[in-house]
Parts: structure tokens; C-alpha cells; sequence
């Protein structure tokens, strides 16, 4: 089994384990944490698959979807702050 293959794995157990946290989370910053790591792992899943196929493009792909996982992950840390700073 390919090392890249193992980190596909991991990485859905992780997603699948995130997913759980969502549906099952007791409030809305687990539901808000579990959300993140769901879409960290989509990205991970893309940089490997970029890796397993050797597509250069991935990397602006993932580049763009860091800045936008991080703008979500403010705006979620802010929804289930009420607003505060």
C-alpha cells in the first residue's frame, strides 16, 4: 500500500470523525471546529491527490482554498463568539 494511499484513509477517517463532531456536537463551537477540519480535510485530500497525479496546478488551487478555509474559520470563531472581539 502506498504511503499516499495510507494519508487518503487517514485523512477520511478524519473527515468521517469531524462529521460525527457536526451532527452529534452538544454546541456551536463543536459544530463550528468540526466544520473546519471537515474542509482541512478536503483540502489535504486534494493536496495528495494533487501529489499522487504530479499536477502543479493543485498548489494555486490550495493556496486559494487556505485563504478562504481561514476567512470561514474567522467568521465561525465570530458567530459563536456573538460578535464580541
Amino acid at each position: 500500500m502506498n504511503p499516499l494511499d495510507i494519508a487518503l484513509l487517514l485523512l477520511g477517517a478524519a473527515m468521517v470523525a469531524a462529521v460525527h463532531r457536526i451532527l452529534t456536537g452538544p454546541d456551536q463551537a463543536d459544530r463550528a471546529a468540526g466544520s473546519d477540519i471537515v474542509f482541512l480535510g478536503f483540502v489535504g485530500i486534494v493536496i495528495v491527490l494533487g501529489l499522487r497525479l504530479d499536477s502543479a496546478a493543485v498548489v494555486d488551487l490550495v493556496l486559494v482554498c487556505a485563504l478562504i478555509g481561514f476567512l470561514a474559520a474567522l467568521s465561525l470563531a465570530r458567530l459563536v463568539s456573538g460578535g464580541k472581539r
